[in-house]
């Protein structure tokens, strides 16, 4: 293949870029008008709920509407058939969880808005906030967006908020571009106000509530949302939950291909058109490589560190022992008061209560937004709670998937990641996988955190699982 390059211009590699970036784009653009993979992702979606329910051994429960509603699971046991008022019905699927059953998960595909919504919260101190955000997440979202102000159509192929040098007809404005992105940022935007208003809602509940339960200003969670549509993918994070796709890789020329104006300099020698060789013989295009889509948000990340203790410079035990306050590892969360407000902290028996210094906050519910465009190199996403990330970098977690799948195509990765996690952590405390396993669900705890996965197919599969 390179002898075969060696012949070509710089003209002619140059152009073959561009061709395959406008074919691209004219393949999302086909896909996204029938929306073939939200049909795939339903049916997913239909069969998950088949299989959990066999799996557990339940009852039988109303299948999800297909009548303009939407299919849902939610993970913190509830399986639901939402019609067009957006109204949950009451049949429930219980899921196995830790002992303070805080971890949930919820999936809604929606055919009357053309979307499917994944969310894991990971919750901390108590149930009670991630019990709230599976009730009112996914609908303060469709009030944020309602059907006329859907997501946009697809943008460019594969690059985050870069669009491709002209598009299908040979057409692409410096307008068109900003319209898109406004739009994007518009979607993004909705994302946000919906975890405020949802965060506002349960403080207002937890207000109602302080007399009789005040350990509600302790409970909190992380927040990871993924809205898909087409080929659109907005991601929303708080805390150390990650999104995390796998894709192909592909040459880097950002550092030589240069502005028209600069490029004689280099013609003589052919500098460039070397360098763009060399980029396409050195990258391994049938490896897959991980792409994270969100931001950590813990006591791990400096520049998290580095603005609490900006904020907080009268007080010197705001990180302590690697925590907020000696309390809490994650910088950012829904929920959790009493590092948000002195008058949720004084509300906590003495017992719980920290130090509060001042009034700015200590943790903020402030999210990471981010929009991607898939594209052909795109395989698979994986979402899950940081327990996953105390065992694997994102890259171990895609080459695991990958090699599962290309060897077990039938069979479910997300398990498998689960057994995988488990087998650590028994090696870790130095117990076998069945001595491990022989330890109650809720007092696994203290072996190893509560996990959530959720991974989605681009051709149109999903899997979840827990540990």
């Amino acid at each position: 293949a390179a002898s075969r390059r060696g012949a070509r211009s710089e003209e002619d590699i140059m152009a073959d870029l561009y061709a395959t970036r406008r074919r691209r784009r004219c393949q999302l653009e086909e896909a996204a008008s029938g929306s073939p993979l939200l049909d795939r992702l339903r049916r997913a979606v239909a069969s998950a709920l088949r299989v959990g329910r066999a799996a557990k051994k339940q009852p039988a429960v109303t299948t999800p509407a297909t009548n303009g509603g939407t299919a849902t699971i939610g993970g913190g046991g509830a399986i639901r058939g939402n019609g067009e008022n957006g109204h949950a019905a009451e049949d429930k699927v219980q899921w196995a969880r830790g002992k303070a059953g805080e971890d949930r998960v919820h999936v809604v595909v929606s055919e009357e808005r053309g979307w499917m919504f994944v969310g894991i919260y990971d919750g901390f101190n108590g149930p009670d906030a991630t019990d709230y955000l599976v009730a009112n997440l996914y609908a303060s979202v469709c009030r944020e967006l309602p059907t006329d102000h859907d997501p946009p159509p697809p943008d460019d192929a594969g690059r985050e908020q870069r669009p491709p040098p002209s598009s299908c007809n040979g057409r692409n404005s410096a307008d068109d571009l900003i319209r898109r992105r406004g739009r994007h940022g518009a979607v993004l935007d909705a994302l946000a106000r919906a975890l405020r208003r949802t965060e506002e809602g349960y403080f207002a509940e937890a207000e109602a509530r302080a007399a009789e339960c005040p350990e509600l200003a302790m409970m909190g969670s992380c927040v990871l949302v993924l809205l898909m549509k087409g080929a659109d993918v907005y991601s929303m994070n708080v805390g150390d939950s990650r999104a995390v796709l796998a894709h192909r890789a592909e040459p880097d020329l950002t550092s030589v291909i240069m502005p028209p104006r600069h490029r004689h300099q280099h013609s003589a020698d052919g500098h460039v058109t070397e360098e763009i060789r060399r980029q396409f013989d050195e990258c391994d295009m049938t490896e897959l490589v991980a792409l994270q889509l969100t931001m950590e948000h813990s006591t791990t990340a400096y520049k998290e560190v580095r603005r609490i203790r900006s904020e907080h410079l009268d007080d010197p035990a705001c990180i302590l022992n690697g925590r907020v306050k000696g309390s809490l590892k994650v910088t950012r969360a829904f929920g959790a008061g009493y590092l948000k407000e002195p008058r949720w902290n004084k509300a906590l028996l003495e017992v719980f209560r920290v130090d509060y210094v001042g009034v700015l906050p200590y943790i903020t519910c402030k999210p990471f937004l981010r929009h991607h465009c898939l594209g052909p190199r795109d395989k698979f996403l994986i979402l899950a709670s940081d327990g996953l990330y105390e065992y694997f970098t994102n890259e171990e977690v895609v080459g695991h998937v990958e090699a599962f799948t290309s060897r077990f195509p039938d069979e479910d990765p997300a398990k498998y990641l689960s057994h995988e996690i488990l087998l650590r952590a028994a090696r870790q405390a130095g117990m076998g996988f069945h001595e491990l396993l022989e330890v109650r669900q809720g007092d696994r705890r203290q072996y190893h955190d509560d996990v959530s996965i959720i991974i989605i197919s681009l051709e149109g599969k999903i899997w979840r699982s827990s540990a």
